[in-house]
């Protein structure tokens, strides 16, 4: 090894501190362990004043000796809350392990840059007991706010930042805190705040900067967000959270809302299965001697592994007494992972400075202008007495965020800018949507649904030790991930090649009779704009057209149609009446001002018109704002979806008038679905916002707006969440009730809808293919009917209480085949492929967790009436082929009752979709012009085409009142043309299924980009965990 003190006269450099050995991190008292021989290694360290270092260490020193000869060069004794972390070749951020080599860990040590921070955040800042150590909790905190991480509201935001300014400059000076603010980020929406700032920064007159750092220490321990760093991940209902550590024990999150802590002293053990996180709690004894398991599922089992191992270190840290001893090894088989905590404990670091007379080494403030020599400690009486009374009230309203910041989220990785460069921070996702931020990090922020993942897979807790990637936090008001590709195209079913057109496609959809336009539209769409954002103004524009003609649904065409036969109680009308009558009057205006705007934008305005049109920003934050003014209604919109399910229930004539009003070719979905269309609105009105956030650098004039405005929208959102997911699962279980017969009592409270799709049961005639529907507490199984309505037949019920699985190709010699074994009977059914069959299994075990879980016993769902449940399996009806109905029901027009519906779709293309895909398909919607082109032919057809529901609808034009023809998309795949096709044009994608392809164009690369993004999310169905649960509507 080579002693500090041989190396070149370095340390305290980073703080201008003299030439000082300290102490070891590891051992007290002692200098860093001797080196093993060999090669010297440079090894580059970032400090947190953002100045870097570099290290000479052996090829075999173990990960503790960099670490120590940090500490060593920094004077620190207080090492142990700190840690060195990195970016691995995954792209995800590690700590490093003290344990083992440091070469090991760092396949590229030239290239990788460590990060010295701050590992553990104790809950009492007085703990820390030496100034620097404070001092670099204090740039820490600095740093968090700068990228984001501290998320808090505005008064804590600007009362940190006032006290480390006061650090940095001194006493308040109007012109030279002006300046320092103008040349330093310290919040990602710092301007908006700037009077705030300097209205806090008068108080602190007099203030040293080591009383700066303690109060700005005391302001932010008492955040909700302070220390945390949130890891991705679901619950077993699907349900998107985040997991974090601190010194109390497990936290779980819902966007930036701690919504459970799990207490260490309630913990039995912390363990993960593959992409599984378990929580083993402790039986509580007034309740029952059961043992609760809580389960999460995480991006990857290295995310599992790298969230378990800073449980574990969190641990031991805060609750041990000493360090943990290793655990001798075994003989012959290891099980688990040998993976300890290896430092001091909290306990032994304040023992050992306060049992060792340490000598008070002045240091430089590297970013402060004026000196600090100050050794007080925050147990001295003077340094009580200088504590601001501000303080006192300004922490009141710091645990709660201003929705304000919300969006404000960045990420600091080890490899990244320090704050204050211009570069963007990338993770281990890709291309996930940014929430507004500012030059230091590009801050992100999900917004939708995250990419397709595995969700569970059996594997041995902590088998292996092999050093993993830490997931980086991936921030959502909610981790979806929107806008990620799914990988891979959903699996088609097994059944022959179609000869005859589909029951499912439409006439115009075939070659015959096709208009085909000439392309006029290449010369006119170079005269337009190129900006991103004009073309996000324009997804704007295109969608809301097709939400006004929703609307019109509602508000004209079924209160018409209910008004002729009066049938509708007055109640009833009145109260769909006064919710969207003037949410439709709004919008019209609304959409008045984009089309306008775009116009302008498009330079198709008169020319006497001056100004700068071109943003969106100003448009959308207005009418949020004025949108807001109309929570009332739009909260009222759940109410009027459930009196009207209760006047069909309670009146034959109302039920008939609205199964009448869904035959007519205005009403192209579902009629509830509509109901809830203004609540799903603002959920796209949060994903343009956030796309423009992402795409405009914070200088931009439109950028301020549009994070104002997505502020706006998430609080909204935040406040109708949980009423829309409920009416969701609610309308889902309505829809299906009408598309079964033999049937009763399927929506009831607590009951949650999971999945449908086909599946073979296995009989004495061998297999024939079955419907099934998949809730919370039961599985049901159908038959297509011959019925005129097209409705599925109920065989059988399968509680799920008592339920277990077993998968059985082996022993039935049946591909793909698994037994279901209830208290009554058992099924054997096989799914199309391994991946249908896995999506199934993998529902179906967690719908029995769930049916366990839950206290209410399970409502018997068949018909009472002995005739209505009377069909033998074996002595079953004909099964058509999808060939066999293609004949009579081709058009929208033609087709059943309910002939077109997703059911149905899936039991022609032998699929199934999940209430997650339902959920999903719901924030993908999109519509606008796209050009359109057979296999065989050569013009091309414009169209104005809507996607919706796992469908696209075709219009001649967005004027139109409904839909010529439409295309479910459900088993499709959707690809770009290979260049034997000799589709020469550029933005064009690919839709096959079986024998039947059709080419689309777009006119922009983003709207390329958008059309395959959302048509992938209901092409490509993914294994997708379960929805949270919801116990009434």
């Amino acid at each position: 090894m080579v002693e500090p003190a041989e190396r070149p006269s370095a340390a305290g450099q980073r703080l201008s501190a003299p030439e000082s050995f300290g102490v070891s991190t590891l051992e007290p008292g002692l200098r860093p362990p001797v080196q093993p021989p060999g090669r010297q290694v440079s090894i580059r360290v970032q400090m947190l004043d953002d100045t870097q270092e570099v290290f000479q260490i052996s090829q075999r020193s173990p990960g503790k000796v960099l670490f120590d000869l940090v500490c060593v060069h920094l004077n620190v004794v207080e090492g142990d809350y700190f840690g060195l972390e990195y970016q691995d070749h995954r792209k995800m951020t590690v700590w490093l392990d003290l344990l083992k080599p440091t070469l090991k860990q760092l396949r590229r040590p030239k290239n990788t840059i460590l990060r010295f921070v701050v590992k553990f955040f104790p809950p009492d800042h007085t703990q820390l007991l030496e100034e620097l150590t404070r001092y670099l909790f204090a740039l820490q905190i600095k740093r968090d706010l700068a990228c984001g991480h501290l998320i808090c509201n505005d008064t804590s935001a600007a009362l940190m930042v006032s006290h480390i300014i006061q650090s940095e400059i001194g006493d308040f000076d109007e012109t030279q805190s002006w300046q320092h603010l103008l040349h330093n980020k310290y919040l990602p929406d710092q301007d908006a705040i700037r009077d705030k700032i300097t209205d806090c920064h008068r108080k602190h007159v007099g203030q040293t900067p080591a009383e700066s750092d303690y109060q700005l220490l005391e302001i932010a321990r008492r955040l909700e967000m302070y220390g945390v760093r949130l890891h991705p991940a679901k619950d077993r209902e699907g349900t998107k959270l985040s997991l974090a550590v601190a010194h109390i024990g497990v936290l779980v999150f819902q966007g930036y809302t701690k919504i459970n802590a799990f207490n260490w002293s309630k913990i039995r053990k912390l363990s993960f299965k593959r992409k599984r996180f378990l929580i083993k709690l402790r039986a509580d004894p007034a309740q029952s001697a059961h043992h609760d398991t809580l389960e999460f599922a995480m991006a990857s089992r290295d995310c599992c592994k790298i969230f378990w191992k800073i449980c574990v270190e969190y641990h031991a840290f805060f609750r041990l007494f000493e360090e943990p001893k290793p655990k001798p090894k075994p003989m012959l088989f290891t099980r688990g992972s040998s993976f300890r905590f290896s430092g001091r404990t909290q306990k032994q670091i304040i023992d050992y400075v306060k049992d060792t007379e340490l000598k008070k080494v002045p240091f430089e403030r590297k970013h402060s202008k004026i000196l600090s020599n100050s050794s007080m400690t925050p147990q001295s009486s003077s340094f009580r007495s200088h504590v601001p009374k501000e303080s006192a009230t300004s922490v009141q309203s710091v645990d709660q965020p201003d929705c304000s910041r919300l969006g404000h989220r960045g990420e600091c990785n080890g490899s990244e800018d320090p704050p204050g460069a211009t570069s963007s921070t990338t993770n281990g996702f890709h291309d996930e949507p940014m929430a507004p931020g500012s030059n230091p990090t590009q801050p992100r922020q999900t917004c939708g649904s995250a990419p397709d993942r595995q969700f569970l897979n059996p594997e041995s807790p902590g088998s292996e030790d092999s050093p993993q990637g830490s997931p980086h936090v991936v921030v959502n008001g909610t981790g979806s991930v929107n806008g990620q590709e799914s990988g891979g195209v959903a699996i088609l079913g097994q059944s022959p090649e179609a000869r005859h057109l589909s029951p499912l496609t439409s006439p115009l959809l075939t070659d015959a009779g096709c208009i085909r336009n000439e392309d006029e539209e290449e010369a006119r769409r170079k005269k337009f704009p190129t900006d991103k954002a004009y073309f996000i103004a324009k997804e704007l524009l295109t969608t809301e057209r097709t939400f006004l003609n929703d609307l019109q649904v509602i508000t004209q065409s079924f209160q018409s149609a209910a008004g002729k036969d009066e049938a509708l109680p007055d109640s009833v009308r009145n109260l769909i009446t006064a919710s969207y009558d003037p949410v439709h009057k709004f919008h019209q205006g609304f959409l008045k001002e984009v089309e306008q705007r775009l116009a302008q934008w498009e330079g198709r305005s008169n020319a006497h018109i001056k100004g700068d049109y071109q943003r969106i920003g100003d448009i959308l934050l207005k009418n949020i704002q004025g949108l807001r003014q109309l929570t009332v209604h739009l909260q009222k919109h759940s109410e009027c979806l459930v009196e009207l399910e209760r006047a069909c229930r309670s009146s034959r004539k109302v039920e008939a008038v609205c199964r009448d009003f869904e035959q007519q070719r205005v009403c192209y979905l579902p009629l509830n679905i509509f109901l809830l269309r203004p609540l799903h609105r603002l959920l796209h009105y949060k994903l343009i916002l956030e796309r423009l956030c992402k795409h405009y650098p914070p200088t931009h004039e439109d950028f301020r707006d549009c994070r104002a405005g997505l502020a706006d929208i998430s609080e909204m959102v935040l406040q109708l969440q949980g009423a829309m997911m409920k009416m969701e699962n609610f309308q889902k279980l309505l829809e299906l009730k009408k598309d079964l017969t033999g049937i009763e009592n399927l929506a009831i409270p607590g009951r949650e809808f999971i999945r449908l799709g086909c599946l073979s049961k296995l009989s004495g005639k061998g297999l024939q293919q079955r419907m099934f529907f998949l809730f919370s507490d039961s599985l049901v199984y159908t038959s297509r009917g011959m019925t005129p309505s097209n409705q599925f037949k109920v065989h059988g019920q399968m509680p799920l209480y008592g339920m277990t699985i077993r998968e059985s190709e082996e022993e039935w010699g049946v591909p793909h085949s698994f037994t279901l074994f209830g208290q009554r009977q058992s099924l054997v059914v096989a799914a199309s492929c391994a991946s249908e069959m896995e999506r199934w299994v993998e529902d179906i075990r967690m719908a029995i967790d769930l049916a366990e879980q839950s206290s209410s016993p399970t409502s018997d769902l068949l018909s009472t009436s002995p005739t209505d449940n009377k069909l033998s399996e074996d002595g079953g009806m004909e099964l058509e082929s999808e060939d066999e109905l293609c004949g009579s029901r081709s058009s929208l027009e033609r087709q059943g009752q309910r002939g077109n519906t997703t059911v149905h779709v899936c039991w022609h293309r032998n699929t199934s979709v999940s209430m997650v895909d339902f959920s999903v398909a719901v924030e993908n919607q999109l519509s606008g012009n796209l050009l359109r082109k057979f296999k065989n032919s050569n013009g091309w057809q414009k169209l104005w085409v809507v996607f919706t529901n796992f469908s696209l609808f075709f219009y001649k034009s967005h004027q139109d009142d409904y839909p010529l023809a439409s295309l479910p998309l459900l088993g499709y795949s959707v690809t770009v043309p290979a260049e034997s096709e000799n589709i020469h044009k550029d933005y064009v994608f690919k839709l096959h299924f079986k024998s039947h392809v059709y080419y689309f164009r777009s006119e922009s690369e983003y709207t390329f980009e958008r059309w395959m993004e959302v048509i992938r999310s209901a092409t490509c169905s993914a294994s997708r965990p379960l929805l949270s649960s919801r116990k009434d509507y």
